[in-house]
């Protein structure tokens, strides 16, 4: 049976024809509600799924999942997938992060520009007709150049948001505790370890960071009313659930801070009353960071291209919970990979009790690099015969 893509969420034009050009069946269904895409799922009739933040591909959706080795979504986030079940049915889960970079990036320093100089209150003033121009002082900004920017987590976004502001002649740090050196950006931008030490030093703050437990309310109300500074500005343009939305208006209220610009909540859409509606110093966007033509049209493009690329030949692009795995090895590399299969295969007969550890070891100048692949590799063959549930390398 020749291998089927659901298309579950609109997609740009693009997108589609790209699919088309591959000779792969796909059917679009958009709209669908959680029983009905987890009765497509079960159907047995698709390999491929692609989504954008409309589907909600949950637990139940893939309790059954049928023929499904793969869900890519347009876009960055996966707040809409359950990884872990995802992980557990051994489904491999894309995203094209890369692709809404620059548009993502650009919308928070716009939020930055605006909140520091304004506009947004100068224009509705001015549009209403109710301002006396000999009173426009009182829309007075603030200079964003030898301002300290701290940006909070240098992924792609962050420094490329980094980068700009540099050029904008700011001084810029960051906050990240994954990062692997003490600088970057060629030794621009100084990383500093203790978060409340970061914000001592900073008159600006942005955010790009994912969400989850680690991040949530990490500008919480201690540190917005006695860690910063008076005259700070926070954007958030990553994760509503990152800033405690209701401190932050209270310290807007009380002049703890000088504004704050966001395009994320920690629900969408907020509620009509949100304490944030009523104030001057704040500047709201209703999640737009990577709606630009350009993003929209490649997040699609590159969910289509992907999809393809590992249903065709094994290429992982965008991998959220496969990292470091590699399928589509070269021809002089693929032997250690038949190889890895091998010894597992012929290692599973010989226990009938378990395995405590499985310990995969090589050596000259190529296997070392590909250990994280081949240990997988091994591992899927000697579990096969002892689990009654699939395993592969997704979830081995």
């Amino acid at each position: 049976m020749p291998q089927r893509i659901l298309v579950a969420d609109k997609l740009a034009e693009e997108g589609l024809e790209y699919l088309k050009s591959t000779g792969f069946a796909f059917d679009v269904k958009v709209g669908l509600k959680e029983d009905e895409l987890a009765s497509e799922m079960a159907s047995g009739n698709y390999d491929a799924l692609i989504v954008r933040s409309g589907a909600k591909v949950t637990a139940k959706v893939m309790a059954s999942p049928g023929n499904l080795k793969v869900i890519a979504r347009a876009g960055v986030g996966v707040d809409n997938i359950d990884l872990d079940a995802a992980t557990g049915k051994g489904i491999l889960v894309l995203n094209t992060a890369e692709a809404s970079t620059l548009s993502t990036a650009e919308h928070a320093l716009a939020l930055m520009m605006s909140l520091a100089r304004k506009i947004p209150a100068a224009h509705a003033g001015l549009r209403s007709g109710a301002l006396d121009w000999k009173k426009r002082s009182m829309y007075q900004g603030t200079q964003l150049a030898g301002k300290t920017l701290g940006v909070v987590g240098l992924g792609r976004i962050g420094r490329t948001v980094a980068t700009r502001a540099l050029a904008m002649e700011m001084s810029v740090i960051g906050f990240d505790p994954f990062f692997p050196a003490d600088t970057a950006l060629d030794g621009r931008v100084k990383l500093v370890r203790n978060f409340d030490e970061f914000l001592s030093q900073i008159d600006v703050i942005t955010f790009h960071v994912p969400g989850g437990e680690n991040t949530k309310h990490l500008l919480n109300r201690e540190r917005l009313f006695n860690k910063c500074r008076p005259n700070l500005l926070v954007i958030n343009d990553s994760r509503g659930e990152v800033i405690d939305e209701f401190a932050l208006a209270d310290a807007l209220k009380e002049k703890k801070i000088a504004g704050a610009a966001l395009d994320v909540f920690a629900a969408e859409p907020p509620v009509k009353d949100h304490p944030l509606f009523a104030l001057e110093n704040a500047v709201l966007t209703p999640h737009l960071g990577a709606s630009t033509d350009e993003a929209q049209t490649a997040v699609s493009v590159d969910a289509a291209k992907s999809i393809v690329a590992y249903l065709k030949n094994g290429e992982i692009r965008g991998a959220v919970n496969a990292g470091g795995i590699k399928l589509d090895l070269p021809a002089d590399e693929m032997p250690f990979a038949k190889l890895a299969t091998r010894i597992g295969r012929l290692l599973a007969g010989y226990s009938d009790t378990g395995y405590k550890t499985i310990t995969l070891r090589a050596s000259g100048t190529r296997a070392p690099k590909l250990m994280n692949t081949l240990l997988r590799l091994s591992a899927v063959e000697l579990l096969r015969p002892h689990l009654s549930d699939p395993v592969n390398v997704i979830n081995v």
